[in-house]
């Protein structure tokens, strides 16, 4: 399986971090305004995984974000649980992906909301059931994290969006062509007739 997955939310909420602590198991600060699409194998149940993570600065550029948008087959959108206005960022980021998503006519969109900072939860300004509240809404997975602290909480966020991939996949459905649509028909008046006899 191969995804691409776009990392966003606004700035200094560890976005990088986040990305940085899942490829190289390290934690690293600061970042300035990069932009950078990684690619990483993995190995999650026992499967092989390609994952393509565009990791970038905030833009609010409408072309950008759509390039963004329709590129990715998942999403993780990151807010630090210290910033309030980096939380009600990620609601307004999610009606706009699903809005973009459903004017493409693509697919339902995997996303994954993360709390992040979770190790300065002195400075809390975003409690967790909020962010719990608003994934439950909006059918999304909800994660509170510290990319500081701990690898194996980065990787569970990204393992949970790689099964919302597979979920969503598998959901999609592929249209009977005619001759399936005829088989069909012919099976059920076939039956009919038999049940009737």
């Amino acid at each position: 399986m191969e995804a691409n997955i776009v990392v966003m939310g606004t700035e200094s909420v560890g976005k990088s971090a986040l990305t940085v602590r899942l490829l190289t198991r390290r934690f690293i600060g600061e970042y300035g305004d990069i932009e950078s699409i990684y690619s990483r194998n993995f190995t999650l149940d026992a499967r092989e995984v390609t994952l393509n993570i565009w990791d970038s600065p905030y833009s609010e550029e409408a072309s950008l974000f759509h390039k963004k948008v329709r590129w990715a087959d998942g999403y993780v959108l990151v807010y630090s649980i210290c910033d309030r206005a980096s939380f009600n960022a990620i609601g307004r980021l999610i009606q706009s992906i699903k809005s973009t998503k459903e004017y493409l006519g693509a697919d339902k969109a995997p996303i994954v909301v993360v709390g992040n900072k979770r190790d300065l939860h002195h400075r809390r300004t975003v409690l967790s059931e909020e962010g719990r509240l608003l994934a439950l809404n909006s059918d999304s997975l909800f994660y509170e994290v510290s990319a500081a602290e701990n690898y194996h909480s980065v990787l569970t966020v990204f393992h949970g969006l790689v099964d919302r991939m597979k979920d969503a996949r598998l959901a999609v459905k592929r249209p009977l062509r005619f001759k399936g649509i005829v088989k069909s028909m012919s099976a059920v008046f076939a039956r009919r007739r038999t049940d009737s006899l």
